[in-house]
Formats: structure tokens, sequence, C-alpha cells
């Protein structure tokens, strides 16, 4: 049974009252929203219990007072960035993101192209949105930013990108992930709406690190792992500090960039930065949402160690350098972790091991382990009729309905008719079913077949199971567990030598 440790009304309702309190200071607040605003997975994962929808709905109740403005890097869309989470580009994850927003009665401004100088891919990513009756903004690179105030804050600087139209009291800068251009984009507004006479206002909404636990705790630990190749470190709050002779915890990038963003404040505003630290600029209230440091503790050491698995996978695949995996390992040091504490591992791994025995190849045999809810670890391996996933799914919920293992729940001439298909029809030259093939036909088998139909019902009941696989799966794999809600680690291994790996 999942313990929960982290109360998301009650953090809804003070993160919201925080937000309108700040935003009382000005006529206009430029609100950065770092993470992520939808589907906020690793918040969900090191606190058990909140909700990954909270952002959404304290934005939901200021959304009277409140429009969001999309900013994307043009570099990133140029080089085609992925975001890992729904293997899509940053190009596609703007719309995707226009579309949620709106579906939930949330007003979308505009897109800004942050660092634009005419290239092509984005130029054709502009005009989609145009075509769409979709506004769009583009700034450009400005010289010596963020270090030259004299520059910056200037006819040449802020002065030369656009100013973005805005008509609510609230002004949301949100993005499909980090180095986006959230920051310059706020302060390019301050610039104009200061110009233009009005009392406009700056503050961050970052999750993390939470500000009011200690450095080390595991909650911020996870954070670090979450961040390890952007190479964030969690750190005292120097300034806060010498201000208000009070302990935080913020980031490296944030303490670091802090006192030109104050000068920069400054010299919009002619007159005292309000903040005397870069927590100050925060208005994060999530650490009074935990109500079971202990579970929060746990879930948090449990996210470290999934990171590491992460991290060795993309290094193994070319993504990240050596000194990533370095920076990882002491971090699963420094918390006393090690990867089989995640308990789906070791029982994965023996099962492959014990299929290797049997094996005519040196191929690692692919298995799956999850771990249900209860605490109940079933397996599943690739045969030559299934993947590993559809294999762990099927006896998952055959676990989870009380159904025998010798019953089979697919007809295997259907399931075989579908193997044919694949390769004679569709000229697949591995015809093994994976996951979504599987799904298919066990929705259609539960038509007519009630033990299908008992089964089908505890899909359902896969959401927060925890996975490990021995090789790494294909993307359509991974996000199939995904979408049920199964948070899967792998070890860094290739299912086999072919170099063409999806």
């Amino acid at each position: 049974m999942n313990k929960i440790g982290f109360d998301s009304k009650k953090y809804v309702e003070e993160q919201s009252r925080y937000i309108a309190e700040r935003v009382s200071h000005y006529d206009k607040l430029y609100l950065e929203f770092g993470g992520k605003i939808i589907g906020d997975k690793h918040a969900k994962r090191v606190l058990p219990g909140f909700d990954e929808d909270a952002k959404i709905k304290i934005l939901q109740r200021l959304s009277d007072k409140a429009e969001i403005v999309i900013c994307v890097y043009a570099g990133d869309i140029e080089r085609n960035k992925i975001r890992g989470d729904y293997g899509i580009t940053y190009d596609m994850e703007v719309f995707r993101l226009i579309d949620e927003f709106r579906s939930l009665g949330l007003s979308v401004n505009s897109v800004v192209i942050t660092r634009y100088h005419g290239q092509p891919n984005t130029k054709l990513f502009i005009n989609k949105l145009e075509k769409r009756d979709m506004k769009v903004y583009t700034h450009k690179s400005i010289e010596g930013y963020p270090s030259n105030v004299d520059m910056i804050v200037s006819k040449e600087g802020f002065g030369s990108n656009p100013y973005i139209e805005t008509t609510k009291p609230i002004v949301v800068m949100t993005a499909p992930g980090g180095g986006s251009g959230k920051l310059a984009t706020c302060l390019n507004q301050l610039y104009h709406e200061n110009q233009q006479g009005r009392s406009a206002g700056y503050s961050k909404f970052e999750t993390f690190p939470v500000w009011n636990i200690s450095l080390k705790h595991p909650l911020n630990m996870a954070y670090e792992a979450a961040t390890v190749d952007l190479k964030d470190m969690n750190m005292i709050d120097n300034f806060h500090f010498e201000a208000y002779k009070e302990v935080a915890v913020n980031y490296n990038r944030d303490i670091e960039i802090f006192p030109v963003i104050k000068r920069i404040i400054e010299r919009i505003t002619k007159k005292e930065s309000i903040y005397q630290s870069p927590t100050d600029m925060g208005v994060n209230r999530v650490g009074f949402g935990i109500v079971d440091d202990e579970v929060v503790r746990e879930a948090s050491n449990q996210e470290i160690i999934r990171r590491s698995f992460t991290v060795q996978c993309d290094y193994k695949k070319g993504l990240l350098g050596k000194d990533i995996v370095s920076s990882m390992q002491i971090l699963l040091d420094q918390a006393n972790l090690k990867q089989t504490d995640r308990p789906a591992v070791q029982p994965a791994r023996d099962y492959a091991k014990r299929c290797r025995k049997r094996s005519e190849t040196n191929e690692t045999p692919a298995v799956i382990a999850f771990e249900l809810k209860n605490g109940q670890i079933v397996t599943g391996r690739t045969s030559n009729l299934m993947d590993s996933s559809s294999a762990a799914i099927l006896n998952s919920i055959k676990q989870l309905a009380n159904v025998a293992d010798e019953i089979p729940l697919l007809s295997l001439a259907i399931l075989e008719t579908i193997q044919k298909t694949k390769s004679d029809v569709l000229r697949n030259r591995r015809p093994v079913l994976n996951a979504n093939e599987i799904l298919i036909a066990l929705a259609i088998s539960a038509v007519t077949n009630p033990t299908a139909q008992m089964c089908y019902n505890k899909l359902y009941e896969l959401e927060g199971v925890q996975a490990h696989s021995t090789v790494m799966l294909k993307k359509d794999d991974e996000q199939i567990l995904r979408n049920l809600g199964i948070d899967i680690t792998s070890d860094p291994e290739y299912p086999s030598e072919n170099l063409y790996y999806i």
C-alpha cells in the first residue's frame, strides 16, 4: 500500500495564497515557472501524495488574473532537442502545451522565440504557429548578457527586443525545458513596463530545491540527481543568511547569478530591489506540504537510484560524458545508497542469470521485474512470441486478478496471426509482439473472454508500480510503461549486438 508523505490540497491553497500576496505589490508580476507545469512526475515520485498537476490547479485558481507566455530557445528548435519523458521535440512540446493549457481554460498569450537570428527550422516553426493564429515574438541575443548591465538595460539591449503585449496582472513564463530564456524574457518585460511607467515585478516559482529543509535532505539530493547533467548543485544561500541569519537552500546557478539580476532590476526600476537573496525571489511553499518526512525521504532515495540508472543508460547511448556518471556515483555514495536498494533490480538480474545459463547466445537476456504496490515481485522475459514488457504486464495483471499462471489470457492463434502480419505483410524482421500490440490484443479478447476482461480491469492498478529491466527498452515500450504509470529503470545493456536500435 502506498504511503502518503505530502498534503497536495494544503499545498495548493498555501501556494495560491502566497502568489496572490506577492502580486499585490505590483501592477504586474512576471512569474517564471521552473520545471513542468503539467504532469510533474518527478515531484509526484519524491513527494508521495503530490498531485502532478498541482501547478495547473494553482493557475486555475488564479486564471482570471493570469495568462501564459511560452519561451523556447531557437537553438533547441534547430537541433530537434527531445523532451525525454514524452519523446517529442521541443517544437511539438510547445504545440502540446498550448493545447493542454487551452483545454484547462487557461489563457495562452503568445510564444517567444529567444536568441533568434533567422535560423531556418525556427522560421518554419514560427510560420506554423502564425498560421494557427498564435502570436509569436522573437528576441535576439544581447551582447554581454547577463554581465554587461549598461548594455543590457539600454535601447540597444532590452530596448531592441519587442514588448510582449499582456493584459492580466500575472504573466506566467514557462518553457519546454531549461535554458529556454524565461528569465531574460521576464527582465525584458520589466524594462518595457518601467519605460511605460508601470510598476512590474519578477518572481520565480521553482519546486526544487526546497529552501526550508536541510541541504543534504534526500529530497534536495534527488533534485541534484535529476539535474546532474546540468551540473546543478544545491548550496546554502549565503545572501539569505547574511540578510536574515536564516539558513535557506538554493542552487548554484541562482546564487551565482543573483547579484547580476539584482543590479539589472535596480537599474531598470531605478530603486533598491526588495530582494536580498535568490530565495527571496522565489515563491516556493512546497516544503510546507510535507506531512511525513520519513515517507518523503524513502521516496527521494528511490528517485536518486532511479536517476543513476538513467545516467548510466544515457552514457551507454553516448548522450552523456563520463564526468556525469562520476558525479552521479558521488551522489549515490553521499546518500549511502546502492542500485540494488531498488527492490525490482536484483530479482530481474537473478532471473536473467538463470535464463543466460539456458541460452545458446552471449546476449543479455531481456527480463523485467515489476514490484507491485503490495510488495510482490512479478517477472517477465522476452520470448519468440512477446517481449519482456508484454510478459511482465500480463503476468502482473493475472497476479492482481488472482488468475492462475497456467490459464492463457490471449489466444495463441490470434497472437500468431498478428506476428504473421508483422513479418509477412509489414515485412518486419522482428515479429516479437511489443507491449502496445499485446494491450490491443488484450482489449479485443476482453470483449468475449470474462477472464481477459477481469485482468484488463486490473491495468489501472499498475500505476505506481516500480520496474527494472536487464536491458534498455525501445522507446515505444518505455512510453507504454510510462503511460500505464509504471516507473521503469534499466541496466545499461543493449538487448542485442545489432547497431540499429530504436
